[in-house]
């Protein structure tokens, strides 16, 4: 029988190293996870409180398809308080997680045959959901000298676009544009006419300089999601903000794709709002467990890391020890217990020189991680860069 070539997208590779490490949890061999972009500490006390009265009290049917009022209404307050910016909530639509309001997204701003650009490396998702809508993606290759952000140059090259895709903070790097070279993206884009589409799910989780958001951008699609910074993974929720000549159209597509985002996540998602100053917390030992796993990578000989400004990963060049990352992720996992994700997930051209480490987890998770990882690159380095070696 046919199957369509749209499916025919490679898969998300971090979801097989889980896979490997449930496995081997499942033998009996413990495993520090370490691949996962998924905050350790759980669902924030008020989201449970709010949930289960919601059990108690509220009606579990459909909502609207752009989700509840009261919570469209609470995403536009957060956006006045943490960036000053006026955003309408009727064009707020609340969505299956962040993942869908991609789906929503591009489906409504680009046709078969678009040409939409992103940086590479990237989350693997983009790429995916957009090949399988039939759509083109235009690879930006960005690396240490561009700060692993576009470029305007690189756009310039690129010509002729339809689409940007934008993450600052970004995923796997965690890097960050600077406010003045995403108003230099933003207004290039607006002068060419090319949609952006910006990916924000991780602001809040920033070292420094907070991260700006192009909700003000009259034609952007800001996407968002409490999976993050509000710690609610499992719950699939996220949000986007459509710009007006998109709001009938997404209106349509959400009704017949999804209906309507789930009714007790949402209510759960009114509650996290209350825990600001607790995620705030979190956020400030994910600084600690990013500061420790840089100085263990240093500490065994890896010292070219993309520049860690956001979000809970680091992005490290391996190329000295091997030049094959997912066997080299093989290896970690197997003599030390430590889950990391190959590179080749995020970029196809040069990810088999790298690898992700995410540092959301538990902190003595990260440290435990830190105090083997640090003997096992030593010894990496003194048996060669041969991907092969050492595996038991």
């Amino acid at each position: 029988m046919k199957r369509s070539r749209r499916s025919t997208i490679a898969p998300f590779m971090v979801m097989e190293v889980l896979e490997a490490a449930n496995a081997r949890a499942a033998a009996g061999a413990d495993v520090l996870h370490l691949e996962l972009g998924e905050p350790g500490e759980g669902t924030p006390p008020s989201a449970l409180a709010a949930a289960r009265r919601a059990l108690d009290e509220a009606f579990m049917g459909y909502t609207e398809a752009f989700g509840l009022p009261d919570l469209r209404r609470r995403i536009a307050r957060h956006y006045r308080e943490t960036y000053g910016v006026e955003v309408d909530p009727r064009r707020i639509l609340v969505t299956v997680g962040a993942s869908g309001a991609f789906v929503l997204g591009f489906l409504a701003a680009f046709d078969a045959g678009d040409r939409v650009a992103l940086a590479e490396p990237g989350y693997p998702a983009y790429r995916n959901i957009l090949r399988a809508l039939d759509i083109e993606v235009v690879r930006l290759d960005v690396g240490f000298a561009e700060g692993f952000q576009p470029t305007v140059e690189s756009l310039e090259r690129a010509l002729p676009l339809d689409g940007l895709v934008l993450a600052s903070p970004a995923n796997p790097t965690g890097s960050m544009l600077t406010p003045a070279r995403l108003e230099a993206l933003r207004r290039f884009c607006t002068e060419t006419g090319i949609r952006i589409v910006s990916d924000e799910i991780y602001h809040g989780i920033t070292y420094g300089t907070p991260a700006r958001t192009l909700a003000a951008d009259a034609d952007a699609l800001v996407v968002n999601s409490f999976s993050k910074y509000f710690c609610m993974t499992g719950w699939r929720l996220g949000w986007m903000v459509v710009p007006e000549d998109l709001l009938e159209s997404v209106a349509r597509l959400a009704q017949n794709l999804f209906i309507a985002p789930p009714t007790i996540a949402q209510h759960a998602a009114l509650g996290a709002f209350r825990d600001r100053a607790l995620l705030d917390r979190r956020v400030e030992a994910y600084r600690r467990n990013r500061d420790r796993l840089l100085a263990a990578l240093r500490e065994g000989g890896v010292t070219r890391v993309a520049p860690p400004e956001g979000a809970f990963y680091l992005y490290a060049d391996v190329g000295d020890l091997t030049d094959d990352s997912p066997a080299f992720c093989r290896a970690l996992l197997e003599e030390t217990g430590i889950a990391a994700t190959p590179g080749l997930d995020f970029d196809p051209a040069h990810g088999h020189r790298y690898v992700r480490f995410s540092f959301a987890a538990a902190e003595e998770v990260v440290a435990e991680a830190c105090r083997r990882l640090v003997p096992w690159l030593r010894a990496r380095a003194d048996r060669g860069a041969d991907p092969s070696a050492g595996v038991s």
